[in-house]
């Protein structure tokens, strides 16, 4: 047994090696029972032993550069003085674009199929009332778009999710499970 194997091991040391869990969970290397199985035990290990022996059938991990496999991982978010990837702006852009305009869209036809069915029914073509509903929706939506792609809305948007995914993350990493025995 060499003499670093009994050593205690830090927080930071726990933390790395349940990085290198959630990284081989993302692989397919482990599935989510024993990810968890695993996550647990790290961070209840005392000593680097106790730490090695979680990694033990895990490959190293190789750095992108050296690595001749296509990096897993998709494009990163930056802050928001960073400058974004052109490709990835773009998704972001189109995704902010199709959670400002989705409910116009799904609900327009519903109004004027409402409209086109009564016409119907009362065999008469009754006044356009849904250009009501749509008209000042529609400008203000317009509105809303230009304002917020000139001040790069979508973008701050993304960072923020990001954020938030990566606290949730976090949280989750550190909350002890319920279900383990107390002793």
């Amino acid at each position: 047994m060499d003499g670093r194997d009994g050593m205690r091991a830090a927080d930071s040391d726990r933390t790395a090696v349940a990085d290198r869990l959630r990284v081989a969970l993302d692989e397919g290397r482990l599935d989510l029972h024993e990810y968890d199985e695993r996550l647990q035990r790290a961070y209840a290990a005392r000593t680097y032993a106790d730490l090695e022996a979680l990694l033990t059938d895990l490959p190293p991990v190789t750095p992108a550069q050296r690595s001749g496999l296509a990096p897993v991982a998709g494009p990163t978010v930056s802050l928001p003085g960073d400058q974004l990837d052109p490709a990835f702006s773009r998704g972001v852009t189109a995704r902010w674009l199709a959670e400002v305009w989705s409910p116009y869209l799904w609900v327009i036809p519903i109004v004027v199929t409402i409209w086109a069915v009564t016409s119907v029914l009362s065999q008469d073509l009754l006044y356009f009332w849904p250009a009501w509903v749509a008209g000042p929706w529609g400008a203000v939506l317009v509105v809303r778009t230009a304002s917020g792609l000139a001040t790069k809305e979508p973008q701050r948007q993304a960072v923020k999710r990001q954020r938030r995914r990566d606290r949730k993350q976090a949280e989750r990493a550190l909350k002890p499970d319920d279900d383990a025995p107390t002793s």
